[in-house]
């Protein structure tokens, strides 16, 4: 039994590699291109560490000045404390005096959700952006949430019916798409030493 799971967990993942928006991440890869200013990059959970290593290889192989909010504890639980956790994105970006030459980019299973309070800090940040005319890119898992609604290029993490297992593929999702931007030709400018 525990062998035919994992058979259907790599069908589910493979139907997924092979069913992802192109044109999508095209279209993500093209405003990193023309980028002006810095990226954000923004996660919660399992897709903070997403964002983490994103921003990792955006600045060390991609020349890409990036920041992850999550990385920094002590600013991030500070205004937790101060100002609660649905603060807590917006507050850095504040901090950080995010504008219109930035690009933000959000790493999120749902995409946030104001109806049921879910990932409120995503949707801040989000808002924050659009109001400051910056470009918003999402990779998410769910086609409804309010990043794949309010983002200028969405790439939807396609689940057909595997959604009792959307946070799995949808992360581990988040780290392939990640790492074939920062892979294409037109962003990466130092070779990995492997």
């Amino acid at each position: 039994m525990s062998e035919e799971f994992i058979k259907k967990y790599m069908d589910e993942a493979a139907w997924i590699a092979h069913s992802l928006p192109t044109h999508k991440i095209l279209e993500a890869i093209e405003i990193l291109k023309h980028l002006h200013g810095r990226v954000f990059v923004l996660g919660v959970g399992g897709s903070a560490a997403n964002a983490s290593h994103m921003v990792n290889d955006l600045r060390k192989l991609c020349r890409i000045e990036a920041y992850c909010p999550t990385d920094n504890v002590a600013e991030l639980t500070a205004n937790i404390n101060d100002h609660g956790f649905d603060q807590s994105f917006i507050r850095y970006l504040a901090s950080a005096k995010f504008c219109n030459k930035d690009v933000l980019i959000v790493l999120s299973v749902g995409g946030g959700s104001i109806e049921r309070n879910i990932s409120v800090n995503i949707i801040q940040a989000i808002q924050h952006a659009k109001s400051k005319n910056a470009k918003v890119i999402s990779i998410v898992g769910k086609h409804d949430g309010f990043a794949a609604n309010n983002s200028d290029v969405a790439i939807v993490i396609p689940m057909a019916n595997f959604y009792e297992r959307i946070t799995p593929h949808a992360e581990s999702f988040q780290s392939v798409i990640q790492h074939c931007i920062i892979s294409h030709p037109d962003i990466q400018k130092v070779e990995t030493t492997w």
